[in-house]
């Protein structure tokens, strides 16, 4: 498999996202639902902590790669999904961004504030798109 990057800009690189990633050679597509700070059961975690609950739904999204047989460094699209955009850039960010670092992952990225979530004391969703 094959990715090229494409920015034509440079400002998205201090967040840790590209424009664009034109993937070719792909042998396999995985589509994940938005994972949340959610247990087992999905009984919602973390009431009111938008960084534990970042580091929990990065958390469920890596189990859900791994029992696929990926990995966060095969993800090459990554919407976030916020009840409080400025919270999430104050409190959950560094969270996010830590994360997809250490894995060397820099995907193609949305910030998206939207009025709630499936259950209310989730603040932070990821949906993302992987490749192998």
């Amino acid at each position: 498999m094959n990715r090229r990057i494409v920015n034509p800009w440079t400002w998205q690189e201090e967040y840790g996202f590209v424009q664009g990633i034109e993937v070719s050679g792909a042998q396999r597509t995985l589509i994940c639902s938005g994972q949340a700070s959610q247990d087992a059961d999905g009984t919602p975690l973390h009431a009111g902590d938008m960084a534990a609950q970042t580091a929990r739904a990065m958390g469920n999204l890596v189990t859900l790669l791994e029992a696929a047989g990926f990995q966060l460094s095969d993800v090459v699209r990554l919407n976030i999904l916020t009840t409080d955009v400025d919270r999430f850039l104050a409190e959950g960010a560094e969270v996010w961004g830590g994360r997809l670092a250490q894995a060397e992952c820099r995907p193609a990225t949305t910030l998206l504030g939207v009025a709630r979530l499936a259950f209310p004391e989730l603040l932070v969703e990821f949906e993302a798109t992987a490749v192998a």
